[in-house]
């Protein structure tokens, strides 16, 4: 999936056989900057004070400014009056339901993602060496996904190694376990001409049939995946443009 548009054009509103990707670039100039920190709440604002560093702190800032002015535009509201909740495990949503949502950011990318009603997922990694280890894929990959790895030649494994991670990471953020649910405790496919999808949970069988998983080309050095309730949807993948 590469078909970014280049300016803001997608047809609103969502349709239920749609999902909206959205990418953000985290190189934003100073208005850019201005206007996300403009439509934070209160409570946003303090969490941004609470970063020791500036990049953390300018990322939070584009990041959750530019879920909320595209949540306005979706739900045609002002996007200093949507009230945000979290759920027991953290998963975000809004406060009296409907539109359902998800982000996630890497090195200077996010993506965010938009469903009329289906529950989503989105994970993206910027793609980094020296990481695909044993030891490292051993603590969060089930058995047969580090097996499936490093049956791979050495040259295929970093890449391999975010397309697991970010398929596996798409599907925690769906159900909304974040960390409660063990990354060992479910397998996904992944790896030269397999097909994306969810191939077993160990704690919830029925998952593998409720959910469909589809890669998304983020850019150059990332990866990325998005986890859907029900069929693969129409995908409109667009650049936030200001």
């Amino acid at each position: 999936m590469s078909d970014w548009r280049s300016q803001v054009v997608g047809p609103l509103p969502l349709t239920p056989d749609r999902v909206d990707i959205w990418r953000r670039s985290l190189r934003a100039s100073e208005g850019e900057l201005a206007a996300c920190r403009a439509v934070l709440s209160d409570a946003e604002h303090e969490r941004a004070a609470r970063f020791v560093v500036e990049p953390p702190r300018r990322q939070f800032i584009l990041v959750r400014g530019t879920l909320r002015r595209l949540l306005g535009r979706y739900l045609d509201r002002s996007p200093e009056e949507i009230t945000l909740d979290y759920g027991e495990r953290g998963k975000p949503s809004l406060a009296k339901g409907g539109l359902q949502f998800n982000v996630s950011h890497s090195g200077e990318l996010a993506l965010l993602a938009f469903s009329s009603e289906r529950e989503i997922g989105v994970d993206l990694e910027r793609v980094r060496e020296g990481v695909a280890t044993a030891e490292i894929a051993s603590r969060f990959f089930a058995p047969r996904e580090v097996e499936r790895l490093f049956s791979l030649p050495p040259e295929l494994r970093s890449g391999a190694f975010f397309e697991c991670w970010t398929r596996k990471e798409a599907y925690i953020k769906a159900i909304g376990d974040g960390l409660f649910r063990a990354l060992d405790r479910f397998e996904v496919d992944f790896g030269p001409d397999r097909e994306p999808r969810l191939l077993s949970v160990l704690d919830a069988p029925a998952d593998v049939t409720r959910f469909s998983l589809v890669d998304l080309a983020p850019g150059p050095g990332y990866r990325g995946a998005l986890m859907v309730e029900g069929a693969v949807p129409d995908l409109e993948l667009q650049d936030v443009v200001g």
